[in-house]
């Protein structure tokens, strides 16, 4: 069962369960659309992959499957991240 963190990793924006601005890679690292887009260019600080639209927990499944309560907050070093990133950032992630 998905997570559903609370907030994006990076800048702590709120991400409810319903949010359509929620990112997750395969190990459900949280981040916003702007963050992923804008800050990590699609590639996770933390296992090196890609991102995908985090999937809506329908509202009647949250009082038996409810969301995160803990957030992650781990900003990070925007010089750093683009030095890791660019070595890997115009390959699909799929081919990472």
């Amino acid at each position: 069962m998905l997570e559903l963190r609370p907030t994006c990793e990076n800048c702590n924006r709120a991400l409810p369960p319903a949010s359509l601005q929620a990112r997750i890679c395969s190990f459900e690292c949280t981040f916003c659309a702007d963050c992923v887009e804008h800050v990590l260019l699609n590639v996770c600080p933390n296992c090196g992959g890609g991102f995908a639209p985090r999937p809506i927990r329908p509202s009647a499944s949250l009082a038996g499957n409810p969301p995160a309560a803990t957030a992650v907050y781990r900003p990070l070093d925007p010089l750093s991240h683009a030095r890791y990133a660019a070595a890997i950032k115009d390959i699909a992630p799929e081919k990472r």
